[in-house]
């Protein structure tokens, strides 16, 4: 069957599509293999939230009993069921990874949410999950917290490329940028090849909009309420202007540009839409432009395939217009370091949560298959 005509138009300006999910029915059953073929998927990212809800899945229940007779615990448990999953993606997208020079074919796993705040310990991990998946087409994910920032660098010195996830505010974004240009240059005096180093940044959308949206409901003015739905597209568009000024002509990424350097994709998280109000490929349409990843949850991804309409770029040349939504939502009264300050938080607890219940269900799992044997 040919590619949805919707989702290649949106792939020919520029926007690699993503899926937002992996489980292993989709591997086991054809599902990842015919998006691919079918919905221009050319990359998967997975959060702690996705294998909490895959893992309840009955296809893990005969590697689980194995890994319970061998006396393993929920730790290694839980990272052999998800490194197998992503290693398998990894392989399913190899020919993505290879027609593109290793631009997309990626698969993220993400470092333990626990591990937000603490640099040493994410490195670490970081290192470990790259060598048990041991594919080049990985990407591992670090979030965009202020203990990130230079585990980023890091891995990157390092050799490994990187998803830097949980970015809610501009001058994070800036801020990530600068740690992945500061591990270029530490893996390019390693002597590691830059051209096999790559990176996205994980500019998340929708609950930029969730929150702001509540606040000025709060406000309740005609001008308030007229900025509903404004946040999430005009954040992400001066994300890309912030991107744009340092890959295209920055004279930092120049100087490495020569040794093969590749730029670090700005991403679209967090696109599916929650307010039922706005259209349900928003976050979609409106985040069109070159050198950009758009990972999407299936049901955003059917919605686009269905009724989505691509026109071209629509984000250069919105910085101005989208700086004044900024300067109006501060005029209203909304404090937009507070809010990025609290999607953060709310960011890293969700995912240990999400983690925390997925290692308490793995944990009883194993207790009843020893009991079994």
């Amino acid at each position: 069957m040919a590619q949805n005509q919707n989702l290649a138009a949106l792939s020919a300006a520029g926007v690699s599509v993503w899926l937002d999910d992996l489980s292993r029915s989709r591997l086991e059953s054809g599902n990842l293999a015919e998006l691919v073929r079918e919905k221009s998927v050319v990359g998967v990212t997975t959060n702690p939230s996705i294998f909490q809800a895959a893992l309840k899945g009955a296809e893990y229940a005969g590697q689980l009993a194995e890994l319970a007779g061998r006396g393993a615990d929920v730790h290694d448990t839980v990272r052999a069921l998800t490194t197998d999953d992503v290693r398998n993606a990894c392989d399913l997208l190899a020919p993505q990874y290879e027609a593109t020079d290793g631009v997309d074919g990626r698969v993220s796993i993400e470092v333990d949410p626990r591990l937000a705040h603490d640099t040493d310990d994410t490195v670490a991990q970081a290192i470990e999950l790259w060598k048990i998946v041991d594919r080049p087409n990985l990407l591992i994910k670090i979030p965009g917290t202020l203990a990130g920032l230079p585990a980023i660098t890091r891995v990157i010195a390092e050799g490994i490329s990187v998803n830097v996830t949980l970015i809610f505010s501009v001058e994070r974004h800036k801020a990530v940028i600068d740690a992945y240009l500061a591990g270029l240059e530490a893996a390019a005096a390693a002597g590691h090849d830059l051209s096999t180093i790559h990176s996205v940044a994980s500019f998340f959308v929708s609950r930029v909009d969730t929150e702001i949206d509540a606040r000025l409901e709060a406000v309740g003015s005609d001008e308030a309420l007229a900025l509903r739905g404004k946040a999430g597209l005009a954040n992400a568009r001066l994300a890309y202007a912030a991107y744009q000024e340092v890959f295209e002509g920055g004279a930092r990424f120049a100087a490495l540009a020569p040794a093969g350097a590749r730029v670090q994709r700005p991403l679209w998280a967090s696109t599916g839409v929650k307010n039922p109000d706005y259209p349900d490929t928003l976050y979609v349409t409106e985040l069109v432009a070159a050198n950009t990843v758009n990972t999407m949850p299936e049901k955003t991804m059917d919605a686009v395939a269905d009724h989505g309409t691509i026109a071209g770029d629509t984000i250069s040349g919105t910085a101005a217009a989208s700086q004044q939504v900024f300067d109006a939502l501060t005029a209203v009264g909304v404090s937009l370091p507070e809010v990025f300050d609290k999607l953060e938080t709310e960011g890293v607890d969700k995912f240990e949560a999400s983690w925390n219940e997925l290692l308490e269900a793995i944990s009883g799992q194993l207790t009843a298959v020893s009991h079994q044997g």
